[in-house]
């Protein structure tokens, strides 16, 4: 049986930020996804980006494809329109009740090159779903969610009940403690910045990242004093303090 994995337990992927990092953090939590120069240029100064080193960054990422820009405003691409779209769920998953039952989903196309392997397990891992053994995919189907269209080419769907415990199959899953241990440490940190933009700003990246982890698991499946409410609960407070200090309104 296979485990997703995470970070060990407490560790935290603080790297600091690029400006083409930083730009797109603003960007990817901004909605509509789009700000005028004037305004990006008012939001780094404070993260610790140069005012030169943003213009650099911005025409790159214009010729990458990353920005679109009209009159000085910039943009999201439509490519990074659905990175904003996986955030934005990350952050907020829809969930419904959960009545016991379990996705499976199988892999049923062969013949793929490590490319396309990769690519699946990617696209799989963003459903939540977690390796039961290679080619099979479950989680408890509590969570709301469309799936990729192409998906259906190369797998085939399934509702099941598990005969062992739901709750153990979880632990055998989800390396649930460790993240758990991960975000309390991302708490901490959150409160530890609240007198350095360019840190928090770092750390509630480093939120985001962890989030698309979580497994949003039903609350009968998850440990006590799951952190995960609490972790998207202070992300959303504090992006939003940090944004309205750093452009002068909430987003």
């Amino acid at each position: 049986m296979r485990m997703n994995k995470s970070e060990g337990p407490g560790e935290m992927d603080l790297r600091p930020l690029s400006a083409r990092s930083v730009v797109l953090s603003l960007l990817l939590g901004t909605h509509p996804p789009e700000l005028p120069v004037r305004d990006l240029l008012r939001a780094v100064e404070p993260l610790g980006v140069a005012g030169s080193t943003l213009r650099a960054a911005l025409s790159r990422m214009v010729a990458a494809g990353d920005l679109r820009s009209t009159d000085a405003v910039y943009r999201l691409s439509d490519r990074l329109l659905e990175r904003q779209r996986r955030q934005d769920i990350a952050v907020h998953p829809e969930t419904r009740p959960w009545g016991g039952d379990w996705e499976m989903t199988v892999v049923t196309a062969t013949g793929r090159g490590p490319a396309e392997r990769a690519e699946l397990r990617g696209k799989l891992t963003a459903l939540r779903l977690a390796e039961l053994r290679e080619g099979v995919w479950l989680r408890p189907a509590n969570l709301l969610r469309p799936r990729p269209d192409e998906l259906g080419a190369v797998a085939r769907h399934f509702t099941t009940r598990p005969e062992e415990s739901a709750r153990q199959l979880a632990v055998n899953l989800w390396p649930l403690e460790s993240w758990a241990k991960t975000a309390e440490a991302l708490l901490a940190r959150i409160d530890a910045t609240a007198d350095r933009p360019a840190d928090r700003f770092t750390v509630l990246a480093a939120v985001v990242r962890h989030l698309l982890a979580d497994p949003v698991l039903p609350p009968e499946l998850l440990p006590a004093d799951w952190p995960g409410p609490t972790l998207r609960a202070e992300y959303t407070a504090r992006r939003r303090e940090l944004i309205a200090a750093v452009l002068g309104n909430p987003t």
